[in-house]
């Protein structure tokens, strides 16, 4: 059965955003710094600090163990078995297998979306909205993540 997230989203959304800043604290403290030429890449898709981020490559991106935030991140197509990446501000999760400049410069992007923000909780209800308001696919934070894959 699927959760109405509209009606859902003020209950959920400060949930995502705890989950979100649990999961980039432990990326923060664990995972890898960018190499020279991916901070190249963050700085050409406007990552003011990709000194700051850092990459955590994983089989498969986590879930949250709320069972209502995880049907709903997988229900709106945010998380689930065919997403292979994820920032969480400077933090970033990457499926083995799936390294590429093109991933890593969409997912820098989100960066570059979350330094404008100011925070993940100043990002993410509004990235939520989107989503809920646009689908996934059409929601203005990921097309402009996607025209910033491939180097202009």
């Amino acid at each position: 059965m699927n959760i109405d997230l509209s009606a859902a989203l003020p209950h959920l959304a400060p949930l995502a955003v705890a989950w979100a800043e649990q999961h980039a604290s432990k990326i923060s403290l664990h995972g890898h710094p960018l190499t020279d030429h991916q901070i190249g890449l963050a700085r050409k898709v406007g990552v003011a600090n990709p000194e700051k981020n850092r990459l955590a490559y994983v089989h498969q991106l986590p879930l949250p163990e709320d069972p209502q935030l995880s049907q709903a991140a997988v229900q709106i197509g945010m998380l689930g078995p065919s997403m292979i990446g994820l920032a969480l501000g400077y933090s970033i999760y990457i499926c083995n297998g799936h390294e590429s400049d093109r991933l890593l410069r969409h997912e820098c992007r989100h960066t570059y979306q979350f330094e404008k923000a100011g925070s993940i909780a100043a990002y993410l209800p509004g990235y939520l909205e989107q989503v809920l308001r646009f689908g996934y696919w059409n929601a203005p934070y990921e097309i402009d993540a996607r025209n910033h894959e491939v180097d202009a």
